[in-house]
């Protein structure tokens, strides 16, 4: 498979990895389709890849609810007439110990809610599921080739304060594999599926924390510095033209080995 010419379905593409992957792969000749909750940053993508010269379409989704997935991807296919590649960034933070006592008395004074859990478990699990889903049963019924990739992160080795968090991106890394295997069995050989597990990545809602919680995050990481979003970005691209890339899950992450702050 080329990036050029090929049809891709990007969830969170509003903002962070999603947006810097719909910019550079739009760059690159791909037609795009942009997909997120947030209406007004999702335009300002899109028309900021329209105004470059890019082939790009976007429509609001959230990506825990079954219909408006399969509107999605039946809007690509009506605007592209195919689906070759899903990148599914959506996802989200509820950080929380699953419990805290306080100092003096011992006791439970804080605890992650059952909110802070199911809804990190609906977008980043329940999420990319449908995402997955719903763009591999149009690309068996119409033969299309493409790739599936969710996106994980490497706190699916565990983080403090992310028990939910951790949970979600330690399930959706064991896709592939899984995913892989059943298409193998089942006689699918049209759709590969790869996952990405991005480090501390350069995004706007990282470099905007704290300076020294953000120089304790680069002390952990042997590069010295934050992951780029370009090269999560050549690794997305790296995963749809080399065919041989199937059944696993990438770290992207400048040797980091998911030993992180606590929280």
């Amino acid at each position: 498979m080329q990036v050029k010419e090929s049809v891709i379905v990007i969830t969170g593409a509003a903002s962070g990895i999603g947006a810097a992957a719909a910019v550079a792969l739009a760059a690159a000749g791909a037609k795009v389709v942009l997909g997120d909750r947030s209406e007004e940053k999702l335009e300002t993508v899109r028309q900021n890849i329209k105004d470059a010269g890019g082939n790009v379409v976007a429509k609001a989704v959230n990506v825990t609810e079954e219909q408006s997935v399969q509107s999605l991807m039946d809007f690509a296919v009506a605007q592209f007439d195919c689906i070759n590649v899903v990148l599914a960034c959506a996802g989200i933070i509820r950080d929380s110990f699953l419990v805290t006592p306080d100092r003096e008395s011992g006791k439970v004074k804080k605890f992650m809610t059952t909110e802070q859990w199911q809804q990190v478990i609906d977008v980043n699990m329940t999420g990319v599921f449908l995402t997955l889903r719903e763009a591999a049963i149009r690309m068996v019924d119409n033969k299309w080739e493409g790739v599936l990739i969710p996106v994980s992160s490497i706190n699916k080795a565990g983080e403090l304060g992310q028990l939910n968090y951790a949970s979600t991106k330690a399930a959706v890394a064991l896709w592939p594999k899984i995913l892989a295997g059943e298409f193998h069995a089942r006689g699918i050989k049209n759709i590969r599926v790869a996952a990405i597990a991005p480090g501390y990545v350069e995004t706007a809602l990282l470099t905007a924390i704290r300076p020294e919680i953000l120089q304790g995050i680069i002390h952990e990481i042997p590069l010295g510095r934050l992951v780029k979003t370009d090269e999560i970005v050549a690794t997305v691209k790296f995963i749809i033209e080399n065919g041989a890339v199937h059944g696993t899950t990438l770290e992207v992450s400048g040797g980091i080995i998911g030993k992180g702050l606590a929280k």
